[in-house]
Formats: C-alpha cells, sequence, structure tokens
C-alpha cells in the first residue's frame, strides 16, 4: 500500500488490511517449475472474500509452506497481487521461524485454544501445562502473533490512520502489539468460532490467560457469529478480569480510557453465488448418481471430522433409531461426508478410527447383502456435496458447539425435497434458523433418534412449512450485508473516537 498525498481519510478511503493465520492464496510450483496460486482453505477465506469484493483491501497472513514463503522472498516479504478464481488479491505472506509457527499451530492454537473454546477437554485427564506448552505459548503463539503485528506495522507506517481487522483465535495477542506501537490505529477483531463460559478459561495458566484478555481487549470492536457468544465474552470480562468495567445491555467494556464494543455479526451465504455453484454440471452427474442409489428416505450430514461436530453422536442416534423402527430397515441410507481433520493432532486420527469403526458396528447389525444403513465418504468434495443437499430428507447438523456452520444454511437453500434439518441448540446457527428446524441437545442420543423418526414421518405440510422458513432466513442477508454492518459500526465508533479525542 502506498500513501495517497496528504489529504484526510475519509469513510471511503481510510485503509483497510485484513489479518488472519490463512490467507486467500496459497502457492505451490507447477510442472514448469513457476509458482502458481490457488484459493486457500477453508470458511474464513470464503467469508472474507466477500469483504475484499466489497472494499480494496490488504490482507496480511502466514505463510504456510515453502512454497509461500517463497512467494513472499521473490516479493522481498513485502505485499504484492495475485489472482484466484477471477479475484485479485493485495497479499502479504508472513514468514515465520518453523520451530516457532509448529508451536503456535499445533501445540498452542490447536489443539490448547481450540479444545477450551469448545469444551472439549476431559478435565479429568487433560490438559496438563508444563514447560512444554509454557513454550508453545512463548515461543510459538507469541513469536507469530508478533511477526503478524511488525508486519501490518510495516504495511500502515505511512498512514496517519488506518483499520485492521485481525480474525480469529490464532491471533489474541497480536491487537495489543499493534496497539502499543500505534495507539491511533482502528482495530477490529473477528471471533469465528465460540466463545466459552468462564470456568472453560480457567483451564489455562492465569498469566496466559491474562495476556490473551489483554490482546482481545486492546480492539477497538470485538465481534462473534452470535449474542450468545458475545454475552459469554462479556461475562469472562466480568468474572476473570478485576480492573475493567463491563455494560452488560450495551455490549461495551471499559478498559482504561477506552471503551471496547463487543457486538454479534451472524455470517449468512451468498445465496446467488452458492445456487451458480449448484447448477455446475459435475453436480448433475453427481445428483444421478445419488438418485440411482437412493432408497425411500436419504439422510445427511457434511462436517469435517472434528471433535466438536459430534460424529459419534449422530451415528449413535441413527443406531438406536433403527433399533426401535425396524420398519424403516432397507428403507433409508444415512450418507456422511466426512473431511479428514488434524491427523497430526493425536486426538483427531484416533477420532477418525472410532468413527470408520461405529460405522462398521453399525452396518453389520442393520445392513443387508444389498443395503448398507451407513455410507461414509471420507472425502472433501463440494459438487458431490451439493448433488447430495439437493435430495436429502434429513439434514444432520448436531455439533457440540459451532461458531456458525454454514452447512446448516447451504443445504436448506438448494435442497429440492423439502428437507428437514435437524440442527443442534449449540451450533451459531440456531439462532437465526432454530424456528424452522428439529432443534436438539447434542448430548441427547435419544431426543436425536426421536427427531429422525419425527422428520422422515412427518406431514408434507409441515416440511413444506419448516423449507420455506429456513430459505427465507437463509436468503434474507448476504455477505454484502455482513460486511456492511461491520464497515458502519467501524465509523460510527472512528467518528466517536475521534469527537472523545
Amino acid at each position: 500500500m502506498t500513501a495517497e498525498n496528504d489529504a484526510p481519510a475519509t469513510e471511503t478511503d481510510w485503509p483497510l488490511v485484513l489479518v488472519s493465520n490463512r490467507g486467500p492464496a496459497t502457492f505451490a510450483r507447477d510442472d514448469s517449475g513457476e509458482l502458481v496460486a490457488s484459493r486457500g482453505g477453508g470458511g474464513l477465506v470464503t467469508a472474507l472474500t466477500g469483504l475484499v469484493d466489497h472494499r480494496d483491501a490488504l490482507w496480511v497472513a502466514s505463510a504456510m509452506d515453502d512454497a509461500d514463503a517463497e512467494a513472499s522472498r521473490e516479493h522481498g516479504g513485502g505485499s504484492f497481487e495475485c489472482e484466484v478464481d477471477g479475484t485479485t488479491y493485495r497479499i502479504r505472506l508472513v514468514e515465520s521461524d518453523s520451530d516457532a509457527y509448529d508451536r503456535f499451530y499445533s501445540v498452542m492454537a490447536n489443539p490448547l485454544l481450540w479444545f477450551v473454546q469448545h469444551y472439549l477437554w476431559d478435565l479429568s485427564n487433560a490438559p496438563d501445562f508444563r514447560q512444554h506448552e509454557r513454550d508453545a505459548y512463548e515461543k510459538g503463539y507469541r513469536v507469530v502473533n508478533e511477526d503478524l503485528a511488525r508486519a501490518v506495522l510495516e504495511e500502515i507506517e505511512d498512514y496517519e490512520e488506518a483499520v485492521v481487522m485481525l480474525h480469529d483465535y490464532h491471533l489474541y495477542t497480536a491487537p495489543k502489539a499493534i496497539r502499543d506501537a500505534r495507539p491511533d490505529v482502528f482495530l477490529h477483531h473477528f471471533v469465528h468460532i465460540p466463545w466459552t463460559q468462564p470456568d472453560a478459561w480457567r483451564v489455562l495458566p492465569s498469566d496466559i490467560r491474562r495476556e490473551i484478555y489483554e490482546g482481545v481487549l486492546a480492539n477497538d470492536i470485538l465481534a462473534f457469529h452470535t449474542t450468545s457468544y458475545r454475552d459469554n465474552f462479556l461475562h469472562c470480562c466480568r468474572e476473570l478480569l478485576d480492573e475493567v468495567e463491563v455494560e452488560f445491555e450495551a455490549g461495551v467494556v471499559h478498559v482504561g480510557d477506552r471503551e471496547v464494543w463487543v457486538r454479534a455479526y451472524p455470517l449468512p451465504i451468498s445465496a446467488d453465488s452458492f445456487r451458480r455453484t449448484a447448477q455446475r454440471p459435475r453436480v448433475h452427474e453427481y445428483e444421478r448418481e445419488v438418485l440411482r442409489r437412493r432408497r425411500e428416505h436419504l439422510i445427511l450430514r457434511v462436517d469435517r471430522a472434528d471433535l466438536s461436530k459430534n460424529v459419534l453422536r449422530g451415528f449413535t442416534a441413527f443406531d438406536l433409531f433403527l433399533e426401535q423402527h425396524p420398519e424403516f430397515l432397507e428403507e433409508v441410507t444415512f450418507t456422511a461426508q466426512l473431511v479428514p481433520s488434524r491427523q497430526d493432532v493425536p486426538e483427531y486420527a484416533e477420532y477418525l478410527e472410532r468413527i470408520e469403526a461405529l460405522v462398521a458396528v453399525i452396518n453389520h447389525r442393520h445392513g443387508t447383502t444389498d443395503w448398507m444403513p451407513i455410507d461414509l465418504k471420507l472425502r472433501e468434495n463440494l459438487e458431490e456435496a451439493i448433488a447430495s443437499y439437493k435430495h436429502y430428507d434429513l439434514l444432520i447438523v448436531n455439533a457440540m458447539f459451532d461458531g456458525m456452520n454454514l452447512i446448516a444454511k447451504e443445504g436448506p437453500l438448494v435442497n429440492e425435497r423439502h428437507g428437514v434439518s435437524l440442527l443442534s441448540e449449540n451450533t451459531g446457527a440456531h439462532e437465526e434458523l432454530g424456528e424452522f428446524a428439529l432443534s436438539v441437545n447434542p448430548f441427547d442420543i435419544q431426543e436425536q433418534a426421536d427427531a429422525i423418526h419425527h422428520a422422515l414421518t412427518m406431514s408434507a405440510e409441515e416440511r413444506s412449512r419448516r423449507a420455506e422458513g429456513l430459505k427465507q432466513i437463509v436468503t434474507s442477508r448476504d455477505p454484502g450485508d455482513w460486511v456492511d454492518d461491520q464497515l458502519a459500526d467501524i465509523e460510527q465508533k472512528r467518528r466517536k473516537r475521534e469527537r472523545v479525542a
């Protein structure tokens, strides 16, 4: 980025910097040996791409591998433009020490913070904090956050003011590093995963917990997908910190002479874009296979094989449903398309093994020579998933806890059979969609089994009412609205801060 003259920034020309662990582009060498960019993975990239389409921005992210680091070095470690899937991004890939990054990502962020923020720890056994974990924080998490903060500061050094939007649980200490160097910069931080209640955070050593909270409270605005996660954060500030004042109804935390606004901005999907994707030729090819293989009823789940997704309880509920309602034997297939996740983390590798073992048991218990009740697909294939979206009778999203869960929105949007949604009350999407879904306690297997039966025996009129209600909510907002809401609050708070100054 280069400063333009000395004109004062206005609502539309203040520089905007996005910061996240994963960026919108990742690099690899093609057959000719040339570095070629492809789209970065993860739902966060999808969400923020809408922001980049909406507003010119620089995107600062970690170099994820050697090819990313080489691309960064080719541009002197600074920012550069690249095109991915028809969108031009201005990016800066930050290379951190490999040992520091491994500690940051594989020990501190995943699994430690992820487990804290999804209530995943079995506290009778784990975690144990030893020097290994402290080193992961001090020599890993803190180092990578400082690397990214330093890159942001270099990019905005020629500006008198700038807006920096940081994203997710990887970057909790970066805001304070930026704030200490540039008190004038406006900082906004969106946390895309759940924010748990105070007791969950007591797992962390008090000094590390304090640094994390000091980091996020260095922001001007802290954002979540749901009001419940916003409220949890405010409760944490009230219970875990002595020196701040919390205005709960207003969603404000007073830190010294600063106000931190705590807000909820539910993330929508781009309905038009997703519908276009649903018309790809490959989707139609997969549809023909889905229709050829389907029985009377089709149940679907599409997920990462993540502990927080509650896959085992979902399959156990289906097993119980078949046991209690044998009339559905050979009449229903449960298709589960799961993407293996974080297999370098022992808990995740073990979880995937348990999933495969349980599917084998259920298929052996209920299956016949020409019918297996569960069709398990361990792969990531968007077109194949969308083909199943179109034709399910029941979509299961029974996560223990989720930041939002866009699958709960994608499926109802393109489904053509008035499919029913079984939705955990602990997913972020439940705040918006709960009225028209079958709400379940994700830990209550009998309730989930009963919900499966209810969905597959529901009247056509009720199915239609629920399906149309879901579609209306999903299409009522798009990512542009999500971006506009945040930018409007940023501008309002910037003006308020200027008046106070």
